[in-house]
């Protein structure tokens, strides 16, 4: 417990002073500089504080207040969230305009350098708020049922065609609830998987708060079951009790285990294991493969359920025919995914390396921020074919 909190303690420390840092630069650029008139400086100032101050607390706030209450106010603090990150890479953008301006020797009278520098701010918060407009219709909006086909080495000829699909990184929570499960479950229906497989981060919050919301999980429907692997998000919201409700609901949990699906003769292994990043929380829970794998035919095709692409090496030492995994979002929002790129292997699509094949959705819901630029939802519809 003391190193959670010991956790939680240091990431509040560290958003606090990227908050405070962040929401500085955009005054400085976007309120001070551009020299407003005072009452507008003024309201310019004051909104910055209070939306800085609703993104620092509206996470430790969403664990306490029940989501009838938080759903608004994280609306609001989340979607500034994603949209002070547009405009803070667009202002960073505008440097380079203003550094070109002033080494061409920019005019040295005042009233035309303070009318290039409104310009450039409302250039800036402009091209923001459309920017973020444009990614919040873009994460509300219906999903792509994203049709991947993998060739498999092995794969048994009966199996030609097996499909499964993968949803991850669903996010139920304050701002996605019970009507985007329903519609959820009903698309996948429609498609008649053999598999259903669920690859982690499905909530943000506790089974008291969002069992409700979850509860149409149940409904799922696939020949070979529905199959589930925690994401770094579970363990943030009551990983344990989370297991017991999604086993009520029918939901089979792969906790470093595996199932062989088929029948004689055309049999397919599907194994799970705990997120990546489960080994830094202390309990039953770190990921092990080596586990998984132990005592199975390798004549025959393995896919692997793992939140995290940094599986991936492990995956491919140990002969995986075919990984799935999540936890980018794709990068949610522009360029975001360059910074993914730097902790994950891979960020998006379909991969290959060696005999081992990768496949990364960019995610059926969203985190946080409400916004989606250069990515978008995705059910995945994942057809086995033979090699």
């Amino acid at each position: 417990m003391n190193a959670r909190i010991l956790q939680y303690a240091t990431f509040l420390t560290v958003a606090s002073l990227l908050t405070w840092g962040m929401h500085r630069y955009l005054w400085a650029r976007l309120v001070r500089d551009p020299e407003w008139p005072v009452a507008w400086q003024r309201v310019g100032t004051w909104s910055l504080v209070g939306l800085a101050v609703a993104m620092l607390v509206a996470m430790p706030l969403q664990r306490v207040l029940p989501r009838s209450v938080m759903g608004p106010v994280a609306m609001v603090a989340f979607g500034w969230m994603g949209l002070s990150f547009l405009l803070v890479v667009g202002t960073v953008g505008a440097e380079v305009v203003r550094g070109a301006y002033h080494l061409l020797g920019g005019p040295s009278d005042p009233e035309r350098r303070r009318v290039f520098a409104r310009g450039l701010a409302a250039l800036v918060g402009g091209g923001g708020g459309l920017a973020g407009a444009y990614g919040v219709k873009t994460a509300l909006s219906a999903w792509t049922v994203r049709t991947v086909r993998v060739a498999i080495e092995g794969l048994p000829p009966p199996l030609e065609g097996f499909t499964i699909v993968q949803l991850t990184d669903v996010h139920v929570g304050p701002t996605i609830g019970r009507g985007f499960i329903e519609a959820m479950v009903r698309t996948v229906n429609d498609l008649r998987p053999d598999v259903v497989a669920i690859t982690g981060d499905l909530v943000d919050g506790s089974v008291a708060e969002l069992g409700s919301h979850v509860a149409p999980i149940a409904g799922l429907r696939a020949k070979h079951g529905v199959y589930f692997v925690t994401g770094n998000h579970e363990y943030y919201s009551g990983v344990d009790a989370w297991l017991v409700e999604l086993r009520r609901l029918g939901v089979r949990v792969l906790a470093n285990e595996r199932v062989t699906l088929g029948e004689a003769g055309a049999l397919l292994d599907l194994a799970g294991v705990h997120d990546f990043g489960a080994r830094r929380f202390p309990g039953p829970h770190q990921p092990d493969l080596a586990k998984a794998l132990l005592g199975r035919d390798p004549s025959r095709p393995v896919v692997l359920l793992a939140h995290q692409p940094k599986h991936a090496p492990e995956a491919v030492a140990r002969g995986v025919s075919l990984m799935l995994s999540g936890h980018t979002h794709g990068g949610q929002i522009w360029p975001w995914a360059k910074l993914v790129a730097l902790d994950q292997p891979y960020v998006k699509g379909l991969h290959r390396d060696g005999a081992t094949q990768i496949y990364v959705s960019e995610g059926t819901g969203y985190w946080g921020p409400p916004m989606r630029l250069g990515s978008e939802p995705e059910i995945t519809r994942v057809v086995l074919s033979r090699a």
